[in-house]
């Protein structure tokens, strides 16, 4: 059997042993410790954004950032349908109700007109949303300058799910940054991984403040262990942190080599019409191409998204089907969704093809060859 080719495997810098290593050296192999300071200074120089809180997940993050903002047992979070479930999930941990908004066709992200829609609509039954939560998919940044403002207009907090968007730009200005909080995963298929964790970032000290103490359990500053808060493990670690840092140093490195093989999908697959790529709208998206995504828009029907990921697949290259939008979950589907169908177009005819850092040009050769093979 040929080698396997993965969706999106981690790449290495070689670095990430000199962090280890002094982690090891030091006996820092505790939660907390100077990888962990170093990472979050990084993060913050990198992003241009003044605090960050480094931690377990992307998830963990996006659970915090609703307790910071006081979400509650009845509140509302607007937040996108077309993502990974782990964007709605702590909605839920927080016993509030996710309202699922659908995406637009350009950036497949979050529709700014179903976003105004379902924020009069609320408001109107007296539940006005508590935050929304805008998601830049696979790297594409969503619609900010149209969806920010309407934000602003309601007086409802933006948290960014930029798990997917870490180097992408709007405007010349990184994801995550634009809202009150932003989150990032650091996720083992990430553009950059600590194996497993993420991060919380903003402007504000105080948030970034009350997310580190509630994720080390909400400990109150006594020389006993004294709690009067309900706190999370949610820190990361000083030898994951440590990943993080090499990582980190070649993360322009990491955002080119990506947007290089959406070129050269691109170029291979040019000639095929019934294939298209989710493409930056216009000059203001600079996306990191996380994850090249293709549609298969085959009128025929002799051939679809499902028949070319079972033949990648037969030659053991993982692929997979653009995320199921959240309103057509089972466990979602009982949730208010302000719908336009575009989500559901988009998972029924859209792929994910591998995508990685460190994929070699045979490798997309050999993608590219089993696609046009199953199309003959």
């Amino acid at each position: 059997m040929n080698t396997r080719i993965y969706l999106s495997s981690p790449h290495m810098s070689g670095d990430e042993q000199k962090y280890i290593k002094e982690a090891f050296d030091q006996n820092w192999i505790a939660p907390l410790g100077p990888n962990v300071d170093g990472f979050e200074q990084e993060i913050g120089h990198y992003l241009s954004v003044k605090h960050v809180a480094a931690l377990s997940s992307g998830t963990a993050a996006i659970h915090l950032a609703l307790i910071i903002l006081n979400v509650s047992p009845g509140d509302e979070v607007l937040v996108s349908s077309f993502t990974f479930s782990a964007t709605v999930n702590p909605i839920v941990y927080q016993g509030a109700t996710p309202v699922l908004i659908d995406s637009e066709a350009d950036s497949w992200n979050m529709d700014p007109e179903l976003l105004e829609e379902a924020i009069i609509d609320r408001i109107r039954k007296n539940k006005k949303p508590k935050a929304i939560i805008i998601v830049h998919l696979y790297g594409m940044p969503a619609s900010l300058d149209r969806l920010l403002p309407i934000a602003e207009k309601y007086e409802i907090p933006v948290i960014e799910d930029a798990a997917e968007a870490l180097g992408s730009k709007y405007n010349g200005k990184y994801c995550g940054t634009f809202g009150l909080m932003g989150i990032l995963s650091f996720n083992g298929n990430k553009i950059i991984t600590t194996s497993g964790g993420g991060a919380l970032i903003s402007e504000n000290e105080r948030f970034i403040q009350l997310a580190r103490k509630l994720s080390t359990q909400a400990r109150d500053n006594a020389p006993h262990y004294e709690h009067t808060m309900i706190g999370y493990n949610y820190r990361l670690s000083n030898v994951l942190a440590g990943i993080g840092r090499g990582q980190l140093e070649v993360i322009n490195e990491r955002v080119a080599a990506r947007r290089k093989n959406n070129q050269l999908y691109r170029s291979y697959l040019a000639d095929i019409p019934e294939i298209s790529f989710l493409s930056e709208p216009d000059e203001k998206y600079s996306s990191n191409f996380w994850l090249t995504t293709i549609l298969v828009n085959d009128s025929g029907k002799k051939f679809n998204r499902e028949s070319i990921r079972l033949k990648l697949n037969e030659d053991n290259i993982e692929s997979r089907p653009l995320w199921k939008p959240m309103h057509l979950q089972p466990i979602f589907s009982n949730m208010p969704a302000y719908t336009n169908g575009i989500s559901g177009k988009l998972f029924e005819k859209g792929l994910c093809l591998p995508s990685a850092s460190n994929l070699r040009l045979e490798d997309i050769e050999r993608v590219v060859f089993k696609i046009r093979e199953s199309i003959k």
